[in-house]
């Protein structure tokens, strides 16, 4: 382009100068204008020169038409700008919506569901605010259809996660009737779920289904998981043959660990045993996925790499990698042990076959673990000489298993209390294990019997330093500082022990005891009163409880806790001499004599409870009844003293004339009393023989006057001192008591807790057959 023909316009040219200019002959016009609201435009439009310059002079109607246009451009200006206004009112009105979205998502992974719900719903109310406000402006074609989906999803989960099932439902049906939704057919699956939980199964299966028949074949890990629910639910349903054929198809498409499980479960259920048998071998087949251990061993070359090794050694990935494995060996040991008994004659040979397929597998080192089971499951038999044998044949293995067997040996010796095996097999397994707890409890058990509390001590805190979840030893270390009488270290391991295992009454008994050895009485009834809360029907502790009132002078809660424990075992005779001994010293001698006719029928040889009965009967009023009482005493125990006096003065105070009859008889039975204590006396007074022959008198004499019912005849200090009537009505002779067995360990509560080697969470033998005793599962 030539520039020289361009000619550039100054600075003061205007190219529109000149429309404003009007020519006076058209004032009506303008006033019409003007009328009209409109500004005018009337300009003289100059022809346009050769150069491209407008020229002056002509009058055109062009200008009205520019001012019209220009009209129309400020206008359409505005809808612009209004427009971009809604739509930034919109966009912020979806921030917030996705906002709450998340804040709602946030709060339920911090376990806040009631708030995740709250954010959820007001999310929903956004939602619909939004798209009311882009049909209002006629965009409602372009609503966000993601954003919908995504707030009556949240809105669904959160109705789940609080329980509300129906109203779950309502939401994931909004979602799944949607057309516009597409792939929303899977959200079935959320729905078969809540059907599970309802526990309304032909529903869920009907859900399932349909979710599958929606996904496809691409997504087959999906497809897999729905039909491992079908399964379960079947399982649920009692239909195992169903159950069954998901299992299988997923075994023979996808097989895992869970899978393999559930299969052997419904074989097992159905009784087929060849089926069981394919089945354990198809899941020691299962392949984990996970890599060599032999690549978390460093070598010695590269320094570089040993760090790298160590640094991933307990990563996320491996920690992954150990539970998953760990996963497996517990479905395998646990079906070994379901099936073993089933698959042939005898456990045995079951657990034969379980230990060969198991050798030949990835798991070889579970075979050790088997055969510990199979002793465990003698034990379970009490078949101790079959269990011990199959533990000795582990005493050459490696370390963890020769440990682990000779731990369990050692508490096996030390429930037949044979001691000195138990020490020894306690040493074997310290020596292969330096570091096992339950080896160290068994050798402080050894020497806790022995009385050496001292050394049982360090053991008990060597095996709790070893491992500080080890409650033996922890409960063990309580006992031995209690007898070393030691009561606030004691009471310090109890109290720690109790933060532990809050529920458990040994500890919470123990604590209590300890707090009444302190002479703390408030805080021992305290401990007590929450043991009643775990074992509200154990009936010691509520005498204990009653024990402890009646010391601080609070006889009616004494008598409601005796009352209780009598009603929980209305056998024990302590318990019915205080409610007896109550109900006397409160003048209700009628209630009294129900408590002393039980102990007559607990104890039929002891004629004090007879006694008492009668005396009952006299006190009440009730002569003639406690006469016919004497004389069936007197009948049953003929050389009973008391019996006879009282016969004596009843039948003087009744006017009767049997009353020369009893005293003739009270006259000899007191004679030949005095003859047998002459005797019992010169004897003692004798030569050595005499002196023997006098303690061979004294216990003839002493038998004798058991079997007449003139010993053990005394009540407790408790009901002698009670307030006395015009006679006695109690016997002069001390209460006789049968001598108890001396347990070596003591108590039940105050025995130490054996240990042995854990193998399976799930085994709950110690509980069944062994008391506190914790054997290995």
């Amino acid at each position: 382009m030539d520039m020289e023909n361009v000619h550039l316009a100054e600075e003061e040219d205007d190219l529109y100068s000149g429309y404003n200019d009007y020519n006076p002959t058209f004032d009506s016009e303008v006033s019409y204008f003007n009328s009209c609201r409109v500004s005018p435009v009337i300009a003289r439009v100059p022809m346009a020169s050769s150069m491209g310059r407008p020229m002056t002079g002509a009058i055109q109607v062009r200008p009205f038409v520019t001012a019209v246009q220009k009209a129309r451009y400020n206008e359409a200006s505005f809808k612009h700008l209004s427009s971009c206004r809604l739509d930034e009112k919109i966009k912020i009105m979806e921030k917030k919506v996705n906002d709450l979205i998340e804040e709602s998502c946030m709060a339920h992974s911090l376990g806040a569901s009631q708030l995740a719900l709250e954010k959820a719903k007001e999310a929903g109310r956004k939602e619909r605010a939004l798209v009311r406000q882009r049909e209002q402006s006629g965009s409602a074609d372009h609503i966000n259809l993601d954003l919908t989906y995504s707030v009556l999803f949240n809105l669904a989960n959160q109705y789940e996660n609080n329980d509300m099932y129906p109203e779950a439902l309502n939401s994931y049906q909004v979602i799944v009737k949607n057309k516009m939704f597409s792939n929303a057919g899977r959200l079935k699956v959320n729905m078969a779920n809540i059907y599970f939980k309802q526990k309304n199964y032909p529903k869920a299966i009907k859900f399932y289904r349909m979710a599958l028949d929606q996904i496809s074949n691409t997504h087959k890990e999906m497809r897999i998981k729905i039909m491992q629910n079908i399964g379960v639910v079947f399982v649920r349903m009692g239909q195992y043959s169903d159950a069954i054929t998901s299992f299988e198809h997923i075994m023979s498409e996808s097989p895992n660990l869970t899978v393999g499980y559930n299969l052997i479960l419904c074989y097992y259920a159905i009784g087929d045993k060849e089926r069981m048998k394919k089945a354990f071998q198809k899941l020691i087949c299962v392949p984990l996925g996970i890599a060599e251990e032999d690549k978390y061993i460093p070598s010695n070359d590269d320094t570089h790499t040993n760090m790298v090794i160590e640094a991933i050694k307990n990563d996320q990935l491996h920690q992954m990698e150990r539970e998953r494995k760990a996963l497996a060996e517990k479905f395998i040991m646990t079906a070994a042990k379901l099936i073993a008994p089933a698959i042939e004659p005898s456990f045995a040979a079951g657990f034969d076959w379980c230990v060969e397929m198991v050798k030949s597998s990835q798991y070889v080192e579970l075979a050790n673990d088997l055969e510990i089971n199979k002793a465990i499951t003698y034990l379970r038999q009490k078949d101790f000489n079959q269990a011990v044998q199959i533990l000795k044949t582990f005493e050459k293995k490696d370390s963890r298993v020769k440990s682990a067997a000779a731990t369990n040996l050692a508490a096996l010796y030390s429930l037949e209390n044979d001691y000195d095996q138990a020490d020894r097999y306690a040493d074997l397994a310290m020596n292969a294990d330096r570091y096992n707890p339950a080896a160290l409890i068994n050798k402080g058990n050894t020497v806790f019997v022995k009385q050496d509390y001292e050394k049982a001590a360090e053991f008990y805190k060597e095996a709790f330093r070893n491992d500080s979840s080890c409650t033996e030893a922890l409960y063990n270390l309580g006992l031995s500082y209690k007898k070393l009488n030691r009561l606030e270290e004691a009471l310090d391991c109890f109290l720690k022990l109790h933060a532990i295992l809050r529920n458990s009454a040994q500890v919470m008994y123990q604590v209590a005891d300890l707090y009444e050895l302190l002479e703390d009485p408030q805080q021992a009834i305290e401990w007590l009163m929450k043991l009643i809360s775990v074992t509200p029907t154990d009936p010691k502790v509520l005498v204990k409880l009653g024990e402890l009132y009646d010391s601080e002078g609070d006889k009616s809660q004494a008598f409601q806790h005796y009352y209780e424990s009598f009603r929980y075992f209305p056998s024990n005779i302590d318990v019915i001499e205080w409610l007896g001994a109550y109900y006397i010293e409160t003048q209700f001698c009628e209630k009294a004599i129900q408590y002393f006719e039980r102990a007559t029928l607990i104890q039929p040889t002891q004629v004090k409870w007879q006694l008492m009965v009668a005396s009952c009967y006299r006190r009440s009023g009730n002569y003639q009844k406690a006469l016919e009482t004497y004389k069936d005493i007197h009948r049953k125990f003929p050389e009973n003293v008391e019996c006879l006096r009282f016969l004596v003065r009843l039948c003087t105070d009744m006017g009767l004339k049997e009353v020369q009859e009893y005293a003739t008889k009270l006259k000899k039975v007191e004679k030949m009393k005095e003859i047998r204590e002459q005797r019992v006396k010169s004897g003692r007074e004798g030569s050595a023989r005499g002196r023997k022959e006098g303690r061979e008198g004294s216990a003839d004499s002493g038998h004798s006057s058991q079997g007449t019912g003139t010993r053990g005849e005394r009540l407790s200090a408790k009901i002698r001192s009670l307030p006395s009537s015009h006679e006695p009505y109690e016997t002069s002779s001390q209460r006789e008591l049968d001598a108890p067995y001396v347990d070596p360990l003591g108590p039940q509560m105050e025995r130490p807790k054996s240990a042995a080697r854990k193998w399976q969470e799930d085994d709950d033998f110690a509980d069944e057959e062994l008391g506190d005793d914790l054997l290995p599962e």
